[in-house]
């Protein structure tokens, strides 16, 4: 009996200690354990294009989750940074917060953005001077030329309700190469075919994921999609882990990610 309790207290003890570190390294260090990949696309462009896909920041400020961000933008040299919403954490208060990051983002193409449920949900007034002042091009339903033979399409987000997107995509010229921009992952079931390449976010990639169980939770918005590439006909998407959190400020077995991608002329041999 003395034996059997013995063994049970040094399981419990055991089960405390591992929770305890889980929560340790899920609250304070992986969220901030910044991940940056690679990705490399071929298409029929002229000249090689390299993307930076920033989505789902949830900034509170100049922290130092957003350092690091900023220190790889500068290591890696983007042509274009796209973000794919959710750029607040909170309220419309948050807004200016938020604006210490945007406003040192800077690529040679232009940073441009569309908005999430969180910009949805806390609209921000005079929008448009907001993010101009950040040096943000914001995309509401939108397209806008790039460079030659290379057009955005932005929508607004699922949240808001995507209302005929297809009148979006009909301002693009034929033969053009499109990149669309949207928050939810959910809108690529209509969208594709459309475009050639899209990016996402929302879903944080589950942002807790417990093997092998995987994600525990995902908002509304994200259909099938998780994290990485899918793929539809011509059209593929790249669906972002994102960089800050939601609801919770915990990552595990999901760390924050910038995605960066060289989309490249058929020449230069990407895959």
């Amino acid at each position: 009996m003395v034996m059997a309790l013995k063994w049970k207290r040094y399981v419990l003890i055991a089960m405390a200690s591992l929770a305890l570190a889980f929560s340790i390294y899920g609250f304070w260090i992986e969220p901030y354990a910044l991940e940056i990949t690679h990705h490399l696309i071929r298409a029929p462009i002229a000249t090689k294009l390299r993307i930076a896909h920033l989505t789902d920041l949830h900034s509170r400020g100049l922290g130092r989750l957003e350092r690091k961000l900023l220190a790889a933008l500068e290591t890696e040299k983007p042509d274009l940074i796209v973000i794919t919403g959710d750029s607040i954490s909170s309220g419309a208060m948050n807004y200016a917060r938020s604006a210490e990051v945007l406003s040192r983002l800077h690529a040679p193409l232009g940073v441009w953005m569309v908005k999430g449920n969180w910009e949805v949900w806390n609209p921000i007034r005079d929008e448009r001077r907001y993010y101009d002042a950040a040096g943000v091009k914001l995309l509401v339903n939108e397209t806008a030329i790039i460079r030659d033979g290379v057009w955005l399409v932005g929508l607004n987000d699922w949240a808001a309700g995507v209302r005929n997107p297809e009148e979006t995509f009909d301002k693009v010229p034929p033969g053009a190469f499109t990149i669309a921009l949207f928050h939810s992952p959910i809108v690529f079931d209509s969208v594709s075919g459309r475009c050639d390449l899209a990016f996402a976010g929302h879903t944080h990639g589950g942002q807790v994921r417990l093997p092998p169980i995987g994600a525990l939770w995902t908002p509304r918005g994200c259909g099938s999609y998780l994290a990485g590439w899918y793929e539809r006909g011509r059209s593929r998407m790249y669906v972002s882990r994102g960089i800050g959190t939601s609801i919770l400020g915990v990552r595990l077995f999901c760390p924050p990610e910038l995605a960066i991608i060289d989309v490249g002329p058929n020449r230069d041999g990407l895959n």
